[in-house]
């Protein structure tokens, strides 16, 4: 995901020119590093005609951009401020006073938090949408912070275009995993959209022998397979991955969920794991399975704001401080500690898949769930861990020898009913980090609860 803002500097028109421009350059420059794509233009000071204002206002309206820096170095009367931003108070907005500098042991400023100062509460009062951030005198600027705003902005501007798939809907009848459409769409704008297990099936007849024998030849050449698989499971695996590659690319979906237990498994008579690892390896994407819708969501929002892949993990047990959390299923490749490894097995009724079998990655890790809460909001519940590798456990049901299923044991730092009183569902999607400031920023630009 691009992070593009707009950038506009203002200082006094009596305040020499030199320091305005080169903070103002500075705060742009250390931005780019930070990875956003700044749509810059140059600073505007109270000229009485207004000729700055009116000609930043037609330096930003040549480009599109998600939020706008307002970068005020040193004083400046507010109606020159205003009159440029009352151009784009549909975007969110950071209002980030500069701080002054040394020569030798003496301080020099231009007075920038008397310009930031006078701003905040009209910009409040007119109700544009904005954070308010300072630079400390002695202090390192706040580049890091300003940067997460506006990544924050990019992905709440690039959900809003967003819609998920889904084939059926509550899987298991699960309550958890079901959603108030028009409470996602007016919130956050992003809409899922439903299709029938039919609309696979038939664009599994659709795949190529060619295409379906480079997929099994991908499998047997990139990933482990332990066990011997029977006649047809790798077959079964590569045309359902083909399949559901074709539908996200026909209907330009970039996450996804199924009905898994009583969809795939009940009707394809095999699990999907081998087939939804290797639709991650084939296409750039999300899924959840089992209907999860606000898990999909979830799992979404954090792939935008970190710009890196995220995966499910459900709840298995807890201990005082911690929780074991696995998937019996699937993970994607990007989260796998080494080589894929599958393994052939079926589970209680269900025909044999391939199921993914793989080592994760350890490190700090953030979890994150958003649901309706009980006032009819919607509410994001988030934690940051340390994911080690787990004891030796296993999950009862799987055909002897029971599978090592891809699990961390993730260390709370804090008692575990703390977090249990607020869980929201049984997965939680998990990236790797401290993500929380992003979530933070994104629950405040859109008016989400943010719970941790």
């Amino acid at each position: 995901m691009k992070v593009r803002a707009g950038f506009v500097g203002f200082g006094e028109v009596n305040t020499p020119r030199e320091f305005i421009d080169g903070r103002c350059q500075a705060a742009a420059d250390a931005l780019k590093k930070q990875g956003i794509e700044l749509y810059c233009a140059a600073p505007v000071s109270d000229d009485p005609a207004g000729e700055q204002a009116a000609r930043a206002v037609a330096e930003l309206k040549k480009h599109e951009f998600d939020a706008l820096v307002i970068c005020i170095a040193g004083w400046i009367p507010s109606w020159a401020v205003i009159r440029v931003i009352e151009n784009f108070k549909h975007l969110p907005m950071l209002l980030w006073g500069q701080s002054g500098w040394y020569e030798g042991k003496h301080f020099v400023t231009t007075a920038d938090q008397a310009g930031s100062t006078a701003l905040r509460g009209p910009m409040a009062a007119m109700g544009y949408t904005f954070k308010y951030l300072v630079n400390f005198k002695d202090g390192l600027p706040r580049t890091g912070e300003a940067a997460a705003f506006l990544r924050a902005a990019s992905a709440a501007a690039a959900l809003r275009k967003e819609r998920i798939g889904m084939t059926g809907y509550r899987d298991m009848r699960l309550y958890g995993t079901c959603y108030n459409a028009a409470l996602l769409k007016s919130v956050l704008g992003v809409e899922i959209e439903h299709c029938d297990l039919m609309e696979v099936l038939e664009l599994e007849k659709k795949c190529s022998a060619r295409a379906v024998t480079s997929a099994v030849n991908r499998i047997r050449k990139e990933w482990t397979v332990k066990g011997t698989p029977r006649p047809g499971t790798l077959e079964n695996t590569a045309k359902l991955a083909l399949a559901l590659k074709a539908l996200l690319e026909e209907r330009k979906w970039n996450a996804f969920s199924f009905c898994d237990v009583d969809g795939i498994k009940k009707l394809l008579k095999f699990a999907p794991a081998g087939a939804m690892t290797l639709l991650h390896e084939l296409a750039d994407v999300v899924t959840v399975p089992e209907n999860d819708s606000y898990g999909t969501v979830t799992a979404l929002l954090m792939k935008l704001l970190t710009g890196t892949q995220v995966g499910y993990l459900e709840f298995y047990e807890f201990t005082k401080d911690s929780a074991l959390m696995g998937v019996p299923d699937y993970v994607p490749g990007a989260l796998v500690k080494g080589r894929i490894t599958v393994s052939p097995k079926a589970f209680g009724s269900f025909g044999e898949g391939l199921l993914n079998i793989s080592k994760l990655k350890t490190g700090t890790v953030t979890i994150a769930r958003l649901n309706e809460n009980v006032y009819g909001e919607l509410s994001l519940h988030a934690a940051l861990g340390q994911a080690v590798a787990p004891p030796d456990w296993e999950e009862a049901g799987w055909t002897p020898p029971a599978p090592h299923l891809p699990s961390l044991e993730i260390k709370l730092g804090r008692n575990a009913d703390e977090f249990l009183a607020e869980v929201a569902g049984q997965h939680y999607i998990l990236a790797y980090g401290d993500v929380r400031e992003l979530l933070l920023e994104f629950c405040g630009l859109t008016g989400i609860e943010y719970v941790e």
